[in-house]
Formats: C-alpha cells, sequence, structure tokens
C-alpha cells in the first residue's frame, strides 16, 4: 500500500470530525494501527479529539507550532506500529509541518489524513489549510447547504450573537468565539449588515 496526503475540508459544523472518528473506527476495525493527532493551539479538549455531539478520543500526538511532526513520529516507531495518521484542526499547522506530514507519507509510507477548516472567519486561508491544498494528493470537500440553498463556504464569527469581521485570526470554537457557517451570498449581506 502506497501512503498519500489527504485533506478533507469544510466549514464549522460540516462533520470533519465525524468523518475523522469514522476513519478511525473503520480503520482499526480492518486491523491497522491508526494514531491521532492535533495542534495545541485547539484548547477545545486539551489533549482530546471532540465532536460535536462530545465523543472524546485521547490524542497520540499533541503538537506545538515549533515541534516536529516528522520527528515525533519517528520516536513514536520505535515502540508502536501506524499505518496511518488522522489529524484533526489540521489548519492550525505551520507550513513547515504540513511539509513534516508530506515526509511522512514519502519516506516512512503511512497515510496521513487532515481535517480542517480551508479559510477562517474572514474567508482567508490559514497557512496549513493552504499548504495543505498545494501538495495533498487528494483534496475532499464536506459540504454543508445553507438555509438559502448554497454552498457553506465562511465561517462566520459571532459575539453575542452579532456577526464580526475584525479581529485575531485564531480564536477556538466553543472556548473564546462562536461560529456560525454561512454561503459567500449571506455572508457578504451580513457583512454590509453589521461591518459599519
Amino acid at each position: 500500500m502506497q501512503g498519500e496526503l489527504n485533506f478533507y475540508y469544510g466549514p464549522m459544523g460540516c462533520g470533519k470530525t465525524r468523518e475523522l472518528l469514522k476513519i478511525l473506527h473503520s480503520k482499526k476495525e480492518d486491523g491497522f494501527y491508526v494514531g491521532l493527532l492535533k495542534p495545541k493551539v485547539d484548547k477545545k479538549g486539551e489533549d482530546h479529539i471532540v465532536s460535536r455531539d462530545n465523543n472524546r478520543y485521547k490524542v497520540d500526538f499533541l503538537v506545538d507550532k515549533e515541534d516536529n511532526i516528522y520527528m515525533e513520529v519517528c520516536k513514536y516507531l520505535i515502540d508502536n506500529n501506524l499505518d496511518f495518521l488522522l489529524v484533526d484542526e489540521a489548519q492550525f499547522l505551520s507550513t513547515k509541518q504540513v511539509d513534516e506530514l508530506s515526509d511522512i507519507v514519502d519516506i516512512l509510507n503511512i497515510t496521513v489524513i487532515c481535517y480542517g477548516l480551508k479559510a477562517d472567519f474572514k474567508g482567508e486561508l490559514f497557512e496549513g489549510s493552504k499548504r495543505l491544498i498545494e501538495i495533498s494528493d487528494n483534496l475532499i470537500e464536506i459540504e454543508r447547504q445553507c438555509s438559502c440553498g448554497r454552498k457553506k463556504i465562511y465561517n462566520m464569527r459571532l459575539e453575542n450573537n452579532i456577526p464580526v469581521f475584525d479581529g485575531n485570526q485564531i480564536m477556538i470554537d466553543g472556548v473564546e468565539a462562536t461560529y456560525e457557517a454561512k454561503c459567500r451570498n449571506c455572508y457578504k449581506k451580513l457583512k454590509k449588515k453589521y461591518n459599519k
């Protein structure tokens, strides 16, 4: 089996973590060794991946921006087997770390499957997502429909149920901020209404 780097992306609430957990269970049932990784900046759940229906799974790798993921996996392989590495909140990784994930695929022949947002609350690419779009073997969009019928692509940030359009790029959903996915058209209308 040849390793691949895959990126599943979509807006908030589209089922990325649910998809990750589905792959986790099916690969384990098929007898594969699966590792879980997430960036430490995602404070929700601390060292666990937490789905919207509150399922919790402890990660094998909790990485800081400076951590070398390739080296962490090499150390892990001394005592463990690994066929698949599933990465939650991959948008928060650095360009260098995404390149390290590609080394895990190309040198160690381990399939890496990443899940994350494509863009932030302003509609701008996250660093990790940008690099994954550039170098992934497969890009898989997980779609969700807006109430108007169009595809959701924006992750609108809310404060006191009011849309906001300025601020830090990274504010964690359910911890520091609230988000609601919208299509481009609805996002633009709300931005025109609230961004005075």
